[in-house]
């Protein structure tokens, strides 16, 4: 890795540490896997722990922006979920890999799963959404030469994508406000 890399990593790392202040977390590296590892090749998941800003955990990606960042702009990933599972770990290193490889994402996105987010729920798919749950101040993240915007991978079920293929985003934004929803909740049921 490159010095700059490391360093924008590094910067990441720094500011979910500060933003999580009081939370316990965990770096995990991620391998992604022969023919994918370059696109990401230090690629690490943050796992944050439940304490002072939120009960339910934080799995936050580093290592996106340094692999595709332009002009010192790029994105880093978190998801938030309700317990502590090497399952979310994998999402994320999922995303960073379908992010890296080509498929560039970005506010207002959505990628499949192919499965469901956990066995019996009916979200399958990951939005990608401005991260409410935790605010602009986790959002916009300084690096060397540049900042890297964390976004939020929440999961949704295949009938509030296609909702949001038709109506917009902020439709779909506007259901879920109305429906209260936990997206922490794997269980909850589709607002569409």
């Amino acid at each position: 890795m490159s010095d700059a890399k490391a360093s924008a990593a590094e910067a990441v790392e720094s500011h979910v540490r500060a933003f999580f202040e009081g939370h316990a977390v965990e770096v995990v590296d991620c391998d992604l896997g022969p023919g994918r590892r370059d696109v990401s090749p230090d690629l690490r998941v943050l796992v944050v722990g439940p304490g002072p800003r939120s009960d339910g955990w934080a799995y936050v990606t580093a290592g996106c922006w340094a692999a595709m960042e332009k002009d010192g702009h790029g994105l880093e990933f978190v998801m938030t979920a309700h317990v502590r599972d090497r399952r979310f770990v994998e999402l994320m290193a999922m995303i960073a890999s379908y992010h890296c490889g080509g498929h560039q994402l970005d506010l207002e996105h959505s990628v499949p799963i192919g499965e469901p987010w956990v066995p019996g729920s009916s979200c399958d798919h990951l939005l990608i959404s401005l991260p409410y749950f935790h605010g602009p101040d986790l959002e916009h993240c300084p690096v060397p030469g540049g900042h890297a915007r964390i976004l939020w991978a929440l999961p949704v079920t295949t009938a509030e994508t296609e909702f949001r293929r038709r109506h917009g985003h902020e439709a779909l934004e506007q259901l879920f406000d109305e429906a209260e929803i936990i997206p922490t909740d794997p269980f909850r049921a589709s607002v569409v």
